[in-house]
């Protein structure tokens, strides 16, 4: 009987910790969902927390940042350099939002996150400042090193090459930061610091949180809602070259653009190679047919998370007039509310963020940065219901039945037979050797950080034993 009881002890021992680390995972994700507004009918103020412990480093120089693309390319990105700050032991400015771009958004990081919580969430693994100490000059070359990292690099890359400079230089400046660090090879303390960031210390400011939370409780009065990322802009279609169901005169218009921003490399595009390989993003029309072949009924309330789609209403009319509950952020607020965000892209893109990983629903229409970084979030929020649509097969589906080849019945069933299993389920990221491109991008299931880990991480480790 004595001999048992260090068993019952360490068995009461055991099952006392997994308890623990239940209800930390509970109230983890309690906070996330309050974060975006989610929690029901609990108090939307959030409890008092105590700062985690500043880590205490000695920094080996500053590292400066100066993103660049739309709101969720400039998300990621940030979570990359923060990994790679605590990497370097380095200490971290204050992100540069991009201005340069298409949109012209002259947004700053704190017009868009909640600064003093982007800095106190992560102290115990990155000391942030705002600014440069102003005994750095910004055009001292002596002092301050203008670079890019190189695309998709390893931790190697940063420890080899990278971090030598700081030998000779006080301050780097990263004036690139896209996709500067790879999907995968890298440790898993980096890859759930990168997650920490995304899914913590990135919290929208409470004047965009308000007005999106604020938007979610309008669409989740009417019922449930469907949020479709109508990625169908005008800088999309320049920037990819897709012109299907465009005039003459509209896919001019998209070349002279292209051709207007020295950055985008490619200037001659065949849109039709394009569509068939299914790189294009649906039109409206397209995305019509699509939605009631997959059975989504004509009340079906659906939310448009989009900028100014190209061609106005009138691209709009088959797509309304198929689901006449369709509805955008103008509608649902007045205009005095929105006035604030007006001209500023990457605030408006924050609002369809938080709608988007609220909805019951959410399909892009193009895996672009937003559709990743949202099926990210509803992965990590419990795998809330995500339709990823395969446009290589559609745009073949859909010429069919718009010749008559094939009836509406054949078309329908071959479309939901198409997406029976393309709805977000828990999966480990397929790597593909020396294509980071082609292969599952970190943050659209970054399954490091999800309930699925440990299945992804036994069988990486049976691949490596193999």
């Amino acid at each position: 009987m004595a001999r048992s009881r260090p068993r019952v002890w360490l068995l009461a021992g055991c099952a006392a910790v997994l308890l623990w680390a239940f209800v930390g995972q509970l109230v983890a994700v309690g906070r996330l969902l309050a974060l975006f507004g989610l929690g029901g009918d609990a108090d939307p103020s959030p409890p008092p927390t105590t700062l985690p412990p500043r880590r205490i480093y000695r920094s080996n120089g500053y590292l400066k940042i100066s993103c660049n693309g739309g709101l969720n390319q400039m998300r990621s990105e940030i979570c990359d350099m923060v990994a790679v700050a605590r990497l370097l032991n380095l200490t971290m400015v204050v992100p540069e939002l991009d201005k340069r771009s298409f949109w012209a958004d002259q947004s700053n990081f704190e017009d868009i996150f909640d600064v003093k919580h982007f800095i106190d969430t992560i102290r115990d693994e990155v000391h942030i400042v705002k600014q440069l100490p102003k005994k750095f000059g910004p055009e001292d070359s002596n002092i301050v090193l203008n670079m890019p990292p190189v695309s998709w690099s390893d931790e190697k890359y940063y420890l080899h090459q990278i971090l030598p400079l700081f030998g000779k230089y006080s301050v780097i400046h990263f004036n690139k930061t896209d996709a500067r660090l790879a999907n995968n090879g890298i440790s898993t303390q980096l890859q759930l610091l990168r997650c920490h960031v995304n899914f913590h210390a990135l919290k929208f400011t409470s004047q965009i949180e308000a007005l999106g939370n604020k938007l979610v409780q309008k669409l989740q009065a009417k019922g449930s809602f469907v949020a479709l990322h109508l990625r169908y802009e005008m800088d999309m279609l320049a920037f990819s070259g897709c012109n299907h169901g465009l005039s003459p005169e509209e896919a001019e218009e998209l070349k002279r653009m292209r051709y207007a921003y020295p950055w985008w490399r490619e200037k001659e595009i065949d849109s039709q190679a394009k569509r068939l390989q299914g790189l294009c993003p649906l039109t409206p029309e397209e995305t019509s047919i699509i939605l009631k072949a997959l059975g989504f009924q004509k009340d079906t309330l659906i939310y448009i998370a989009a900028g100014e789609i190209y061609g106005g209403e009138k691209r709009l009319e088959p797509l309304q007039a198929a689901f006449p509950k369709l509805v955008r952020k103008e509608m649902l607020l007045d205009s005095e509310a929105l006035q604030q965000f007006q001209n500023h892209s990457s605030q408006m893109a924050a609002l369809d963020f938080i709608v988007s990983t609220a909805s019951d629903v959410f399909i892009p229409t193009y895996d672009g940065n937003m559709a990743k970084l949202v099926e990210g979030h509803r992965r990590f929020l419990g795998f809330r219901k995500s339709v990823l649509l395969d446009r290589r097969k559609l745009v073949g589906l859909l010429d069919l039945y718009n010749n008559k080849t094939i009836s509406w019945e054949n078309f329908a069933s071959s479309v939901q037979e198409t997406h029976k299993n393309r709805s977000v389920q828990p999966s480990c990221r397929q790597k593909i050797e020396n294509k980071p491109k082609e292969e599952d991008y970190f943050y659209a299931n970054p399954h490091e950080c999800l309930a699925n880990s440990r299945l992804c991480s036994e069988r990486k480790d049976a691949t490596s034993v193999r």
